[in-house]
């Protein structure tokens, strides 16, 4: 067996001497559904990956589409605190209810299972990595047109878990811009390569800053790296963020849903696009 083996024996040249066997496909509870499921991913952390999730639902269901959010960073849960949810997750002999917003957006996070918000949770590996299955097989999501899944960062266990066992459509990569991140964001980008599954989206947050006075786009990080890193992995869409008070300001009340900004709109139309695929 390699050791770049991903178990997915339907894209693999080695007929014999393996002893890799396929990994089957999560399965929705019965009565659920998502046309098409996006992983919002990242190499590494605090570079606007739960603001892109959350943005990228807002948009998304302000066109008429039925939007749910799996929230799969377990320890750091931030999905929730973007829209201002606080209740608590429900369940009955049926399932486990997501809570809704006001957009009428389903998520489902682990903080939706704490007795506090700030109780940390001090898991292993395949715990969290059970959790985020449940999440996926005992929700009742209902019939959904996207279900985004808000991974956590980096490329371990619970990134494994996601891109083997629940059946992604496609990715979005979420990045910044130095250039030590171009080495992180690579890594992430290749793993989706050994899995077989699209980048759809290279989105850089916090981009760059515009003037006050004269609204002139400063690169305070210097070169933007998102397009040659777009070019190199056949990425089609590159977006731009920029550091704005507007953004941190929404998220920070939980007001994501009342945001109007453009900075993803062609990220949104990529994943509308795929429904006609």
């Amino acid at each position: 067996m390699s050791s770049e083996c991903n178990h997915d024996c339907s894209h693999c040249s080695q007929s014999e001497g393996c002893e890799s066997k396929p990994i089957e496909k999560l399965k929705m509870k019965e009565g659920s559904s998502a046309k098409k499921i996006i992983g919002i991913v990242s190499g590494k952390g605090g570079v606007g990956k739960s603001f892109t999730t959350s943005y990228l639902a807002v948009l998304l269901a302000r066109q008429g589409y039925r939007v749910g959010i799996l929230d799969a960073d377990i320890t750091g849960p931030s999905i929730p605190f973007a829209f201002g949810i606080k209740g608590k997750a429900l369940g009955s002999d049926e399932g486990i209810f997501p809570q809704v917003s006001m957009g009428g957006i389903k998520v489902i996070s682990s903080n939706m299972f704490l007795d506090n918000d700030n109780d940390p949770i001090i898991w292993r590996g395949p715990m969290i990595g059970s959790l985020v299955e449940q999440f996926y097989t005992d929700v009742l999501w209902e019939e959904l047109d996207y279900l985004l899944i808000d991974m956590p960062p980096g490329t371990g266990d619970v990134a494994l878990t996601t891109f083997q066992k629940i059946p992604l459509d496609a990715l979005v990569l979420v990045s910044s811009p130095q250039g030590l991140v171009k080495l992180i964001v690579e890594k992430a980008a290749k793993m989706a390569q050994l899995m077989n599954i699209k980048i759809s989206a290279l989105v850089t947050n916090m981009s760059y800053v515009l003037c006050p006075k004269c609204k002139e786009r400063i690169d305070i990080f210097g070169k933007n790296l998102s397009k040659e890193i777009a070019k190199e992995y056949d990425i089609k869409t590159v977006a731009e963020v920029p550091f704005s008070s507007e953004i941190s300001e929404s998220v920070e009340e939980g007001l994501i849903e009342k945001l109007d900004v453009n900075y993803l709109d062609e990220v949104k139309d990529t994943l509308m696009e795929l429904l006609d695929d």
